[in-house]
């Protein structure tokens, strides 16, 4: 794997910061998450990592913690600024004397009314991602120049960033695909081959047919699929439909009352193995579904010819959560820390108020 001897650390934190770090640990990188101890942690994006809880406030944690990030090539921090840097453990404390290791930091922001596309745009695209993209960046940068690199990464700069297609073309009134108002453009719900409709069941159906071979292709699927001589007052779209804009609201209600003749699996069916670029909307289940892994989660992507598949930390049992501290006394012994250090670590609170020392039987 292309980050195989990569060493991550990542503070436990919401979705931008858990999903760079996902992204990491599917390429091969060893990523260890940082909880907090006697904490509840329902991060979902945990596959490839271990984690440890301990407590950065305590003397013998922070300088646990030290020791652990000295060992690491990638520290992702998802707080706001300064936190890190007030409990001792920021960028300059990471880069140490060999300025060999990147520091990535997420700082979190705060007519029609739009509606959200999940929390996919900000925190995944614009946040995980991004930070993922960067942390490469720097670990290429590192074996060119041999120094450690801090890289600044934010949601609302990063999704900023990914409009910039759309963004730039509002700068061009005639714009054909933005130069309107909201709702009137090509690809935000203006066109109506490039919107989602509701079938008779109740489900949906997404058209996304912009180029002329598809639009022809739609438009001849539909009305093959559709009742025998349905029409709206008479009129029935053609091919031509697609390039007349004063044909669009009608060709809107046509389609409209056309897919609530039918169910969506209906629909499916009619478009299956087309180029019509029509597709039924899936449910998270039926999503889950669809894909030929044992596994529900979603496989790791890009795929790099050549490249071997990483090895899932297993957990006993398995879980859709990593628990706070599940591999703490792991990670402790692999970072050298003797029984009587670990123990000492217990006593201070370090590992949480509920952890007994090691020996007798006790696991931390």
């Amino acid at each position: 794997m292309a980050l195989s001897g990569i060493k991550v650390v990542e503070f436990g934190g919401l979705a931008p910061g858990p999903f760079a770090g996902l992204v990491l640990a599917d390429n091969g990188a060893t990523v260890i998450r940082v909880d907090k101890p006697d904490s509840t942690n329902i991060d979902v994006l945990h596959r490839g990592k271990r984690s440890i809880a301990i407590n950065p406030k305590v003397s013998s944690g922070r300088e646990a913690l030290l020791k652990l990030i000295s060992s690491a090539d990638v520290l992702i921090d998802p707080f706001r600024p300064g936190v890190l840097e007030r409990l001792g453990l920021g960028p300059e404390v990471f880069l140490g004397n060999d300025d060999h290791k990147g520091f990535p930091g997420q700082t979190l922001p705060g007519s029609e009314k739009p509606v959200f596309p999940a929390n996919l745009l900000a925190d995944f695209a614009g946040g995980g991602m991004t930070c993922a993209m960067g942390i490469l960046l720097a670990l290429i940068e590192r074996g060119k120049s041999g120094r450690g690199q801090v890289i600044n990464t934010d949601m609302v700069s990063g999704a900023r960033y990914i409009a910039a297609y759309p963004l730039m073309h509002t700068l061009m009134p005639n714009s054909p695909l933005f130069g309107n108002g909201r709702g009137k453009n090509v690809l935000d719900g203006g066109a109506p081959f490039y919107d989602v409709y509701v079938c008779k069941d109740g489900q949906y159906m997404s058209v996304g047919c912009i180029e002329p071979q598809f639009f022809t292709v739609f438009v001849t699927k539909f009305l093959e699929a559709l009742p025998k001589g349905f029409h709206l007052d008479g009129w029935r779209p053609s091919p031509q439909t697609r390039t007349n804009r004063d044909d669009w609201p009608k060709l809107k209600d046509f389609m409209i009352n056309g897919f609530k003749t039918n169910t969506r699996d209906y629909w499916a069916t009619a478009f299956h193995g087309t180029d019509a670029c029509a597709l039924p909307v899936l449910t998270p289940a039926e999503a889950r579904a669809t894909t030929s892994l044992d596994e529900s989660f979603p496989a790791a992507h890009p795929r790099i010819t050549g490249s071997q598949p990483v090895k899932p930390v297993k957990s006993s049992p398995p879980t859709h959560y990593l628990h706070p501290g599940q591999h703490t006394q792991e990670i402790l012994l692999e970072l050298g820390f003797g029984e009587k250090e670990v123990r000492q670590l217990a006593t201070d609170g370090a590992l949480g108020k509920g952890t007994r020392p090691i020996g007798s039987g006790h696991k931390l």
